[in-house]
């Protein structure tokens, strides 16, 4: 399989809504085998088709819990339910624990206030339903990799004056404009 080329902030199909998948084919499963190589060379722990520049509403991930636990698959025609969140007025913003970077936005991490719990559900590369019920960093991951199909980019949920900052360093780097791409294991991912 290949690595593919991960699209930057500006690129058009990272901000709009990504098209079901219909085609359960070969050319699927090189798209998700490519999309696995390239959340690995980045490194990532999931990435969404409109990442690689696909329309498609699928993603990627791979992460390991504190017990060791093995999460790796593929979500396509994913839906996500979500937990209440906890008022901000509650608590401050977590740095450590609430921060979250993106390979499209590469080496930049802001916090952002997720939903502590989500229930996925999705089908499988076979086309074979799948649920998943996630709770902590596995829930972030799919929250944030199922924004990516939605259009959205975590730069887009942040609050001042994280938003202020992401919005300079995209302009600083020249983000925000077709055409700006990365290669995992070739380029250096901070542009």
């Amino acid at each position: 399989m290949a690595v593919r080329p991960i699209t930057i902030t500006g690129e058009p199909v990272l901000h709009e809504p990504a098209a079901p998948v219909t085609e359960f084919d070969e050319s699927l499963r090189e798209l998700v085998a490519d999309m696995f190589d390239t959340m690995d060379q980045a490194p990532g722990v999931g990435l969404a088709g409109p990442q690689v520049g696909v329309g498609l509403r699928l993603f990627v991930y791979s992460w390991s819990d504190d017990d060791g636990e093995a999460w790796r698959g593929v979500a396509i025609n994913p839906q996500l339910w979500q937990t209440p969140l906890v008022p901000e007025s509650v608590d401050e913003l977590d740095d450590e624990l609430e921060s979250e970077g993106c390979l499209s936005i590469p080496g930049e991490r802001f916090p952002l206030r997720r939903a502590d719990g989500v229930l996925l559900r999705a089908v499988d590369i076979d086309g074979e339903p799948f649920e998943i019920e996630a709770y902590g960093w596995l829930a972030r991951i799919f929250q944030h990799e199922y924004d990516h199909l939605d259009g959205l980019l975590y730069a887009d949920r942040v609050d001042y004056p994280f938003a202020k900052a992401i919005s300079k360093v995209a302009k600083k780097k020249g983000w925000g404009v077709p055409g700006n791409t990365w290669m995992p294991g070739l380029d250096h991912p901070e542009g």
